[in-house]
């Protein structure tokens, strides 16, 4: 059984008062909390062992490199890749999505080509692609969810035609909690020969992650929200399209050598790594993922699972409450507004003063909160750390929002 009571100790600042209320933290979605491990090894890089990476001969420099490159091995493992060329370290699942559209698709798609993109998207699986339009003349073929927030391979397939060379589709929706089943929308793509991009920022903290099996072929994740420092994430390339990138940024460290008249490149992952990297960072997120792995991750996932179902019955019984999207699959995210004039923000500024951290506005999700007929809603976010306690005060605070708006 996993022990919430007890694990709680590890995040330091779960014991903090807001607004002279125990803090309830339900913004998990937006960026996770950090349990004492990262915190430390983040303090002890800066303090005891910090020097820059990679060029350095000297020992603090060969101290921070080994340990900067032991994370790329733990990412390996943690997504079950094949080798270190293809895990690439970005400041996010933004920067590692930019280097998809720039470094991939930039130099192997043309005018006409056809890009499938669900309206689950966050902004940062969308922006890029915009820009990729503007530059290239591709198309953006769009696949609207269900309402179970889902968006399966039988919805995606007409969407299909002779000219789609990709698809960019999360594996969990951070407006719904809704997981999708990229593993076969991943193997009926690559029949067809379409590339797929999945953006998996929510899924990893929630799932176990196998990019082999899922057959994929570009996988990003962000650290901050896996218990890691900001301005941290991963790509996973796979081997085959390695060879088709060119580099996205232009630097130190990504290069060979450098003349007058050429540049000679450096081999994957460090040619699309240039300039000194966040070092005391990217250690950090080596100790998160740690943190994570040391889990049982099946016992964790049942009781994000129960804890799940408990807010969704205790948030069923709001019945002026609008739910958006509560399906019984979905899991962790929950996004709801008030009927009447009560605005998103108004409701969050009212849980805040009674402790409780939710997240507001669109959720950089705008096609979806247009699809769904809302300007924004209010969303709480689970993680292994929340309690059935935290469940009730955040009902408690939302009884009162309905008093103040009516």
């Amino acid at each position: 059984m996993f022990d919430v009571v007890e694990f709680r100790k590890e995040f330091p600042i779960l014991s903090k008062k807001v607004n002279d209320k125990p803090l309830v933290y339900l913004d998990n979605g937006a960026s996770s909390q950090k349990p004492i491990s990262v915190i430390e090894t983040v303090k002890n890089c800066y303090k005891n062992e910090y020097a820059n990476v990679h060029r350095g001969l000297h020992y603090l420099s060969n101290i921070a490199t080994e340990k900067y490159e032991a994370v790329r091995d733990k990412a390996v493992k943690f997504l079950g890749a094949t080798s270190h060329e293809e895990i690439i370290f970005t400041s996010g699942s933004t920067e590692a999505l930019n280097l998809v559209s720039y470094g991939w698709a930039n130099q192997n798609l043309k005018s006409g080509d056809e890009i499938i993109i669900s309206t689950l998207e966050h902004h940062a699986n969308i922006v890029p692609w915009h820009f990729l339009r503007s530059r290239k003349g591709v198309k953006l073929v769009w696949v609207d969810p269900d309402e179970k927030g889902q968006i399966s391979f039988d919805m995606i397939e007409p969407k299909i035609s002779s000219k789609t060379k990709m698809i960019c589709i999360t594996h969990m929706s951070n407006v719904f909690g809704s997981i999708l089943d990229v593993k076969k929308i991943c193997k009926e793509c690559a029949e067809r020969g379409i590339i797929t991009v999945l953006d998996g920022s929510q899924a990893v903290v929630h799932l176990e992650i196998d990019v082999a099996a899922i057959g994929c072929d570009f996988y990003t994740f962000t650290g901050h929200k896996l218990y890691g420092p900001t301005g941290t994430g991963v790509l996973y390339v796979n081997k085959k399209r390695i060879a088709e990138m060119i580099p996205f940024i232009g630097g130190g460290e990504m290069i060979k050598n450098v003349s007058k008249e050429n540049v000679t490149y450096n081999q994957s992952p460090f040619i699309f790594e240039a300039g000194t990297p966040g070092i005391a960072e990217v250690i950090g997120l080596g100790a998160a993922l740690d943190f994570v792995q040391d889990l049982d991750r099946q016992a964790v996932l049942k009781y994000e699972m129960a804890i799940s179902e408990y807010a969704r019955t205790e948030l069923d019984k709001l019945d002026w409450l609008v739910k958006h999207c509560f399906h019984k699959d979905n899991v962790a995210i929950f996004s709801f507004s008030m009927e009447g004039s009560a605005h998103a923000h108004d409701i969050a500024t009212i849980l805040d003063a009674n402790g409780v951290a939710v997240r507001s506005g669109h959720h950089c999700a705008q096609p979806l909160m247009n699809f769904i007929g809302v300007p924004a809603t209010c969303r709480a976010s689970l993680a292994l750390y929340n309690t059935e306690q935290e469940i009730d005060t955040l009902i408690q605070s939302l009884k009162k929002c309905k008093k103040l708006f009516g």
